[in-house]
């Protein structure tokens, strides 16, 4: 690319967006200019404004008349409104608003590229990723910057993107995904409260080393919308002048603005409606957006005494009833300067508890809501760096010289101040640490990172310190010694320099899938590249590496040590580079969200008869090599098919002690003989036993991801003994088994083939506009029926077929046994236990599902009960939650049936399944040593994870 004409800086906020620019040209005379953004102000009105307000509206058919929507540079490609009147029209429609799509960027729980925002939209809004959804905010400021400058096209340009500071590998990376589908071509990635720093330093220009002389240590507070950051920054004099370095930054914090906005709507909810009831999800979505501009005033210069605020009644038309109140300043200030802001003491430590307000569309954001507190952690977290950089030794927090804030909610005089007044009871006797002076809160990051656009190459002031977090790979360790991590990029690791980790030699395997467990961390730690450390909870798990190591050699473990790069991007590139041929495998993270965590890692010892259980299956399922060795082999040999299950049994135990270790081992021998399955029904129906019980859940194990999608194979062929009811059972049982593992695209497959079926044996009567299939009839109804429902990746709408299916039969009389209500409860669980949130059922029809179940002929049978609590659960995100009366009755019936003391709290509080619950909801129970929540043992497969040659 040739060389620029201009450096861009764009801010890719939470809330807003903006953009500001330096002519590259006039070098060290350059100044910073701001670049108005032209956008859509009202139907047919575009203005050029100072930000993009970070929102997206996705316009109904014939919403906005003809030529309404144009913007300067043409008519959009379709009706996905960007910037200030999609704020405006989603404020009136907010089922059709995407907004916080940096939050839901970095949500990990979530496939962070599947259409699923607006988050509770009704089925006929067309949704989009969180991708996607940050893409078009970039392509819009493209397509206004190539407006303006025909000859410079930002493509060709160099930019600068800014994101939190406190976003791990995964969230940059999506955010480089999306830079690139916005077209552009040279850019980098910049932490954002350094570009407020830097913003600070391009203004103050050579008046900064005098304003800074006795500055040793300045604390950067970047509150927005969706995020808080927090980052020291070391300031010292060296050979040339001012030094400037970034020594810590603050673990990823979800709680900024919008958190503010939720905890006031709250406030006002439970004086809009009466009797505990809650508004439904659009209406929310209206009351937050009008808190915010309550907040807004009442906290701002000049505030009024009260503000009022208004919501559309359920119902009704954007013109009609309202349900309206008002927000006193004094019970603003109470909720917001108390609840975010309050004062405490240097021991001040986080707190736990429910989910904040925002929790209820989706987000998981932090528990506690002090921002003072996070920040009195963070300081702790980094007292010795700090104290350091001070040049002193003393307990407590180390007391920075100078704070800079940044974040638009620090344009509130009120906040500011509860701020200061807080930071003051840390430092008895001393004054609060002096503000550094900014200009703009909204324009300062954009500014920031167009001048450190111009420092990058040598005309300005660079703020040194590399990488921000440490990241380690999990190699392993025995479950008495705990997981142990190799460091690959130490924190402070400079951009663009490799690491090469050659006293550490890996055997890896080639053509077979590998997966490396990565951490990162941002505390104080001395490790260096290729040192080993223990993981404890310092260490953030982040989103595996996997791949598979394809070549032309032999299958077989090859030496390799890893090459580690931070790259100019600002992100992680990691190279396996075999020792013998200097080959090369590039490893990717999982950006996408992984539908379950895997946190087992180590390599757990198979049991000493483990030898002779594989020769048992080799014996039964191998070739006749395999199987005439095993003959000869003493122990408790299988006679045929029909005693396998027992021999095994005699010789490793219980099968419901083996532990998950083991089963994935067995699977391994199991699968190598899959051809052979169909030498008899009895082979082939204890085949797809132990195939679903040896691999069951389907997830939560290292590399189960590929075993599912490997046995996945085996679904289209069928069943070879169409006759034996037996065999048909132990396919659909191994299928529900193992379905957790299976992509979104296989259970469709599943599905696909199930449907056609189940129409015509679920309801009384055929359903209407499925044909009968020909050919194939296969038995089992109820497991085929248990299976479907265990389908959790299906599109709502086909889960409601299959449960409006499974109410009409129960209506009918016809659904004696737990089948029929385990599967209810499964389709309208408000809590997935693998699947995306995104993919449950509407609120409307679990409703509908539950009061059914609660009539007094079925809410007395303990199936039912479960089901109902499954269908009823509190998941504290209110696009899903069914309505407080119904939850409520429930509960009460479950009272009344002295149920389990968790169910009950399933229902009346946001509380995760315990073991035997989940297992319930599963349909079986979970192999030993297996964690799907919560804490992982320190234990896993004997799988191809890299263990580093001692």
């Amino acid at each position: 690319m040739s060389e620029s004409q201009y450096l861009i800086g764009i801010d890719l906020g939470t809330s807003n967006c903006a953009l500001a620019f330096v002519e590259r040209s006039l070098g060290a005379d350059a100044r910073v200019n701001d670049f108005p953004i032209p956008q859509l102000h009202r139907p047919a009105e575009a203005l050029s404004l100072p930000v993009l307000p970070s929102c997206l509206y996705l316009a109904g058919e014939n919403e906005f008349p003809a030529g309404a929507l144009r913007l300067p540079w043409g008519d959009p490609d379709d009706e996905l409104i960007v910037g200030e009147l999609a704020r405006w029209r989603g404020a009136q429609a907010p089922g059709r608003l995407v907004a916080s799509a940096k939050s839901w960027l970095c949500h990990p729980g979530i496939d962070r590229a599947a259409p699923v925002l607006p988050w509770g939209a009704p089925a006929e809004v067309k949704k989009i990723s969180p991708l996607t959804a940050t893409a078009r905010l970039l392509q819009h400021l493209t397509a206004a910057w190539d407006h303006a400058h025909p000859g410079a096209p930002l493509a060709r340009q160099e930019v600068i993107v800014t994101v939190p500071a406190s976003f791990d590998e995964a969230a940059r990376g999506l955010t480089v995904e999306a830079a690139r589908q916005a077209g552009f071509g040279k850019f980098t990635l910049l932490e954002e409260p350094q570009a407020a720093f830097y913003d600070f330093t391009a203004r103050l220009g050579a008046s900064l080393d005098e304003v800074l002389r006795d500055v040793r240590l300045v604390l950067i507070i970047d509150v927005g919308g969706g995020t808080s950051d927090f980052t020291l920054v070391q300031a010292g004099a060296g050979a040339r002048g001012l030094v400037l370095k970034r020594i810590a930054v603050g673990e990823h914090l979800m709680l900024g603005g919008d958190n503010m906005d939720a905890a006031l709507a709250r406030a006002l909810e439970s004086r809009l409606v009466s009797g505990g009831a809650r508004l439904g999800a659009g209406q929310w979505q209206q009351l937050v957006q009008s808190a915010r501009l309550a907040k807004e005033a009442l906290l701002g210069a000049n505030p009024p005494e009260s503000w009022p605020v208004a919501v559309a009644a359920e119902g009704s038309r954007l013109v009609g009833r309202t349900l309206s109140g008002q927000l006193s300043r004094q019970e603003t200030e109470t909720i917001v300067l108390e609840g975010f802001f309050p004062r405490g003491g240097p021991d001040a430590r986080r707190r736990g508890g429910p989910r904040s307000a925002l929790q209820e569309i989706g987000l998981p954001f932090a528990r506690d809501p002090a921002v003072t507190r996070h920040l009195a952690e963070f300081l702790r977290a980094h007292a010795a760096a700090g104290f350091a950089a001070l040049g002193i030794q003393s307990p407590g927090l180390p007391r920075p010289d100078a704070l800079l804030l940044n974040g638009g909610v620090f344009n509130s005089p009120a906040i500011t101040g509860a701020l200061m007044a807080a930071l003051s009871d840390w430092w008895p006797g001393a004054p609060p640490p002096p503000l550094l002076r900014h200009e703009s809160l909204e324009l300062a990051v954009a500014r920031g990172a167009a001048w450190y656009g111009l420092a990058r190459h040598g005309l300005g002031r660079k703020i040194t310190g590399g990488a921000a977090h440490a990241l380690y790979v999990g190699v392993g360790g025995r479950e008495a010694e705990g997981e142990t991590a190799l460091c690959v990029i130490p924190r402070g690791q400079e951009e663009g320099e490799p690491v090469e980790i050659r006293d550490r030699t890996f055997h890896l395997a080639l053509n077979q899938p590998v997966r490396f467990p990565i951490y990162s961390t941002t505390a104080d730690r001395l490790e260096r590249a290729g040192e080993l450390a223990p993981v404890n909870e310092e260490f953030r798990p982040l989103p595996p590496i996997h791949t598979l190591l394809k070549s032309a050699a032999a299958d077989r473990a090859v030496p390799v040590h890893l090459r580690a790069l931070l790259t100019e991007i600002g992100t992680l590139e990691l190279w396996c580079v075999s020792d013998e041929t200097g080959q090369r495998w590039r490893l990717e993270f999982e950006l996408r969200g992984a539908p379950a965590p895997v946190e087992v890692t180590a390599t757990e010892s198979m049991p000493p008869s483990f030898e002779d259980a594989r020769a048992w299956i080799g014996m039964i399922f191998g070739g006749k090599g395999v199987a005439q060795s095993a003959q000869h082999r003493p122990g408790h040999r299988p006679r045929d098919a029909r005693h396998l299950w027992d021999s095994l049994e005699k010789t490793l135990g219980s099968r419901d002690n083996w532990r998950a270790a083991v089963l994935r081992e067995l699977w391994s021998v199991l699968f190598a003989g899959a051809r052979h399955r169909r030498r008899s029904d009895n082979h082939e129906r204890v085949f797809f036993q132990l195939l679903g019980f040896c691999l069951r859940p389907g997830f939560g194990y290292a590399l189960d991801d590929w075993r599912a999608e490997e046995s996945a194979k085996l679904f289209a062929p069928g069943v070879q003994f169409i006759k034996d009811k037996s065999v048909w059972s132990a396919f659909w049982i191994c299928w529900r088994r193992l379905a957790g593992g299976l992509a979104p695209a296989r259970q469709a497959e599943i599905w696909a083939s199930l449907k056609p079926f189940l129409a015509w044996r679920v309801p009384p009567s055929p359903a209407a506009g499925i044909p009968k299939t020909k050919g194939i009839h296969p038995e089992g109804l109820e497991e085929m029926v248990r299976l479907a429902a265990a389908l959790e990746h299906l599109d709502p709408a086909e889960k409601t077929v299959l449960g409006d299916w499974i109410v009409q039969r129960i209506r009918a009389g016809n659904a004696r046994g737990t089948a029929w209500t385990w599967a209810l409860g499964r389709l309208g669980a408000r809590v997935p236990i693998y699947g995306g949130a995104q993919n449950t059922v509407t609120p409307q029809t679990a409703e509908f599902w539950a009061e059914l179940l609660l009539a007094p002929e079925g809410a007395a049978q303990e199936s039912s009960l479960f089901a109902l609590a499954q269908i009823t659960r509190l998941s504290g995100d209110r696009a899903r939650d069914l309505r407080e009366p119904l939850r409520e009755a429930v509960a009460d019936a479950l009272r009344r049936a002295k149920t389990p003391p968790t169910w009950l709290a399933m229902v009346t509080e946001v509380a995760a399944l315990e073991t035997s619950d989940k297992a319930r909801a599963l349909g079986d129970t979970l192999p030993v040593g297996l964690s799907l929540a919560g804490a992982a043992p320190r234990e896993s497969a004997q799988t191809p994870i890299p263990q580093p040659a001692r």
